[in-house]
């Protein structure tokens, strides 16, 4: 790719090296604009996990989740994975270690990990640093998305592997 651009670069008679010193001077003003709204999530992410919130959410829907037979374990996965994608892994990892990748809960844990995406985290990262407000429609869209991709999973790991 790299190659492909420098001769595209070299076939149009661009300036290549001062085309790339250009980008990299943009690049830093980015990331400057970047960093606080990355730092913000970092700590809030911190903030949510070590607060001790999530076990409270796990006490409440316990009860509700064994109704419906779907290991509440997963509900942390589902909760973390539109904030932060390192976050759901980390805990996606926890889930094989203690359950095993082949089990039950790995399996429909693997398919929400790969179902949903890091909605909050997008948001806030890539709509911050090109300064867009008005984020209402895209957060519910998102985040209806997400709900939409956990019930599919749940759905499908029931069909094909309980």
């Amino acid at each position: 790719m790299v190659v492909f651009i420098v001769i595209y670069g070299f076939l149009k008679k661009v300036d290549i090296y001062d085309t790339f010193i250009d980008g990299v001077k943009e690049s830093f003003s980015m990331i400057f604009n970047l960093f606080p709204t990355f730092i913000a999530m970092i700590l809030a992410v911190n903030l949510f996990i070590n607060s001790g919130v999530l076990d409270f959410i796990l006490s409440f829907f316990e009860s509700l989740f064994s109704l419906i037979k779907v290991p509440v374990e997963i509900l942390p996965l589902a909760i973390v994975r539109p904030i932060s994608g390192s976050a759901s892994l980390a805990y996606l990892n926890s889930i094989f270690v203690k359950y095993g990748p082949d089990s039950f809960i790995g399996l429909l844990s693997s398919v929400i990990q790969g179902c949903t995406d890091t909605t909050l985290y997008v948001i806030s990262l890539y709509f911050g640093s090109i300064g867009i407000k008005k984020i209402r429609y895209s957060l519910y869209a998102g985040l209806f998305a997400d709900l939409i991709g956990i019930i599919a999973s749940i759905i499908v790991v029931n069909l094909f592997f309980n």
